[in-house]
């Protein structure tokens, strides 16, 4: 059945009116008609199962059958990325980190970062995008830019700093049950600067492989998240 999203869907919510643009979409695309049945979620957890009451020019009017409060994942991923040069790049990565079940994206302004400005209503949008199309329960938090430096002083946990420098390390893969939740830091396409590795040490986080392959931000994002993913579903 189709999912669709609204931030303010309540327990309590029984009935209301589809934005112009959702039927639009629900109407000429999905060819739904009233009677039909779809899904709406609030990002949390919530689904309604609602039935279209009646189509008009103005939107389409649908009303609650029922709902669920589905439980939240057991494990949380908070992956702190530097946006690519490329927008197209980063936004590849939050439609399959929303896919993958990621709790949480920081973007990360970082020394050698490329693009020091994002966009947060374009990138949510495409968050949703693909809450929708994956039939996931859950939007992933969206945190504001934050400097690298800010990042480090904010975490309350050891997190791990993935780069390509030489040292003591541990591999992607040798990630347990103990160390989630997990937040994991991801650099720019220049890597992170040996001073900015130098301060995560000195903060008493930790250094991880992703392994011998040179891999783009976006890739090494998504491996992360593979990983978590593969973890998370051992220790269901």
């Amino acid at each position: 059945m189709d999912l669709f999203y609204q931030e303010s869907l309540s327990i309590d919510s029984q009935g209301w009116k589809i934005s112009r643009e959702e039927s639009r979409h629900i109407e000429k695309v999905l060819r739904k008609k009233v009677g039909d049945q779809i899904l709406f979620t609030n990002g949390k957890g919530l689904i309604h199962t609602v039935e279209i009451e009646f189509i008009t020019p103005a939107g389409i009017q649908v009303r609650s059958l029922h709902h669920k409060q589905h439980p939240a994942p057991s494990q949380h991923l908070h992956i702190a990325i530097a946006p690519t040069k490329n927008t197209d790049r980063l936004e590849w990565f939050l439609e399959k980190a929303t896919e993958l079940g990621i709790g949480e994206i920081t973007p990360l302004l970082c020394e050698r970062s490329e693009r020091k400005i994002v966009k947060p209503e374009r990138l949510e949008k495409i968050l949703i995008r693909a809450l929708k199309q994956s039939q996931r329960h859950y939007l992933p938090l969206l945190r504001p830019m934050t400097a690298f430096q800010e990042f480090i002083q904010q975490q309350k946990q050891p997190a791990y700093l993935a780069h390509c420098n030489p040292g003591p390390k541990k591999g992607i893969w040798e990630l347990g049950p103990k160390d989630l939740p997990l937040t994991i830091l991801i650099g720019p396409e220049g890597d992170f600067s040996p001073a900015e590795i130098e301060y995560a040490s000195l903060h008493k986080h930790q250094m991880l492989d992703l392994g011998s392959l040179r891999l783009r931000t976006e890739t090494a994002g998504i491996l992360a998240v593979s990983a978590f993913h593969r973890l998370a579903e051992q220790i269901k």
